[in-house]
């Protein structure tokens, strides 16, 4: 949840109080409002004392010129102009938000002279404050007591600019992705005894507000379509699996729709093959794909996306009891391919299993991309930097790079071949869930390949990014929102118009 941020543009201002932030290129020249913010050229003498010379996202922080209409100056570099990209000014955005600290009311005077900007440039600036204003503090007693001490509540954010109109335009779109990737780093760090597949799935139902289509299918639907793989997993838990489908219509009549899965494993206990007590904790965050899925579909809808896209998201819980799933189990999942469990803690396939098998026979979709939190071998191959990539569609694995080169939430394309196929092969069924040891994360993409038959299709592995992930510039949650920016991006260059 965003500290509550109104930002707007302005062609001209006159600040009075609060924080001005003066962008400055790598050659130390910033705004000409720099000369009326500080005539006294106190700033000037500031960059020479801490070495400050423009370079990317280096501050400098100053207290109270004298006559100075503001309480700071804060300095921010912007680099090398021609080499700053449409996520550097994300980033930038993100480095003001931190200068903020106590102020209520910012300045950001954006234009400098000599440096080419946009209206797109400054929404991208504004984006990135939005995302790096981010923090989940719902269970946080203390806040209540910050807000009667003055210490939290409403920050106004002005940025003057000459491109304040376009701007304006283009941050229409930027807060649409603000809220979808905040909404699902809200899902990602809900505790589990709060967010079950009941309550996740009417968080799907919530999108209904923005002109979403939304069915939410029960256990007893589910049975019905024979999804034996998806309610495997499930009936070990007290609490009841569901699959919300979600259709955003916004593109042509006869246009086949994008999709797109998500794993939502609201909780992982590994089952019968119960992981180890440190860091299960961790195991709230296993629907990290489902809640990607869910923000995206709100960016799509609050944007008024020119696409046909439908999504689903599997939602179980996965937990032992009397009745749980045993090793050495066999299910036959929707698509009437049997599944030998050799381990019940490799769940989250089993789930995209049977929603990958049903969407491509219902929908017909042009493609299909899941995401998932599933394997921690990933994360042994690429680390937190990359999402792994698994396809067999090099077009599609392609655009998905380039989107990844645009938002900087980076992909990485593993291989898939018949040779580790064969590492999931079962003595007793079609398919065993694990493939032993080695390549575990390329043995579970060529397990869910299985369930997609001709239908271009990418798997993507964010068990490294989505949860417990990296701080940056943007991002300061334990839950990322990983996915969000990367698909909408997908989107935007290559499916609509």
């Amino acid at each position: 949840m965003s500290k509550k941020i109104t930002i707007s543009f302005s062609k001209s201002a006159k600040p009075k109080g609060g924080l001005a932030v003066l962008l400055s290129a790598k050659d130390g020249q910033t705004s000409e409002a720099a000369n009326e913010l500080d005539p006294a050229g106190v700033t000037g003498r500031a960059m020479e004392i801490a070495g400050f010379d423009g370079k990317a996202r280096a501050t400098v922080d100053v207290l109270a010129p004298q006559d100075c209409p503001t309480d700071r100056i804060g300095l921010l570099g912007l680099g090398d102009p021609a080499e700053v990209s449409e996520n550097d000014w994300v980033r930038l955005g993100g480095s003001i938000f931190a200068l903020i600290r106590k102020s209520k009311k910012i300045w950001v005077f954006a234009d400098v002279p000599g440096v080419e900007t946009s209206g797109q440039h400054i929404a991208d600036l504004a984006l990135g404050i939005l995302l790096r204003s981010y923090s989940f503090d719902t269970y946080k007693t203390r806040k209540k007591d910050n807000d009667k001490k003055g210490e939290a509540g409403p920050v106004s954010i002005t940025i003057v600019t000459t491109h304040s109109a376009a701007a304006k335009r283009h941050f229409a779109v930027s807060k649409a992705v603000a809220s979808g990737v905040e909404l699902a780093r809200d899902l990602v760090n809900e505790p589990p005894n709060v967010l079950g597949p009941v309550e996740f799935a009417k968080k799907a139902s919530d999108l209904e507000a923005l002109g979403v289509d939304v069915e939410i299918l029960t256990e007893k639907e589910m049975k019905k379509l024979k999804m034996g793989a998806l309610l495997g997993v499930a009936q070990g838990a007290a609490r009841p699996a569901r699959l919300a489908i979600m259709q955003w219509k916004g593109g042509k009549a006869k246009q086949k729709p994008l999709a797109f899965i998500g794993k939502g494993v609201v909780f992982d206990s590994g089952g019968i093959s119960l992981k180890p007590g440190a860091g299960m904790e961790d195991m709230k965050g296993d629907m990290g794909g489902a809640a990607a899925v869910i923000g995206l579909m709100h960016t799509l809808a609050a944007r008024k996306a020119k696409a046909n896209v439908v999504a689903l998201i599997g939602l179980v819980e996965n937990m032992p009891d009397g009745n749980a799933q045993r090793p050495g189990d066999i299910v036959t999942s929707m698509s009437g391919q049997t599944i030998e469990i050799i381990n019940t803690d490799a769940e989250g396939r089993l789930v995209l299993a049977d929603a990958l098998w049903y969407c491509q026979d219902r929908f017909k979709p042009q493609f299909m991309i899941n995401l998932a939190t599933l394997t921690g071998a990933i994360l042994v191959a690429l680390g937190q930097q990359h999402a792994g990539l698994f396809s067999n569609d090099d077009a599609l694995s392609e655009q998905l790079s380039s989107a990844g080169g645009v938002t900087q939430e980076k992909v990485w394309r593993m291989p898939l071949g018949p040779e580790y196929d064969k590492m999931i092969d079962s003595k007793f069924a079609d398919m065993k869930n694990v493939g032993g040891r080695f390549a575990g994360s390329i043995t579970a993409g060529q397990f869910l390949q299985r369930f997609v038959n001709d239908t271009p299709w990418a798997h993507l592995d964010v068990a490294g990014t989505a949860m417990n992930a990296p701080q940056t510039d943007i991002n300061r949650s334990w839950g990322s929102g990983f996915g969000v920016r990367l698909l909408d991006q997908l989107v935007k260059a290559n499916y609509e118009g």
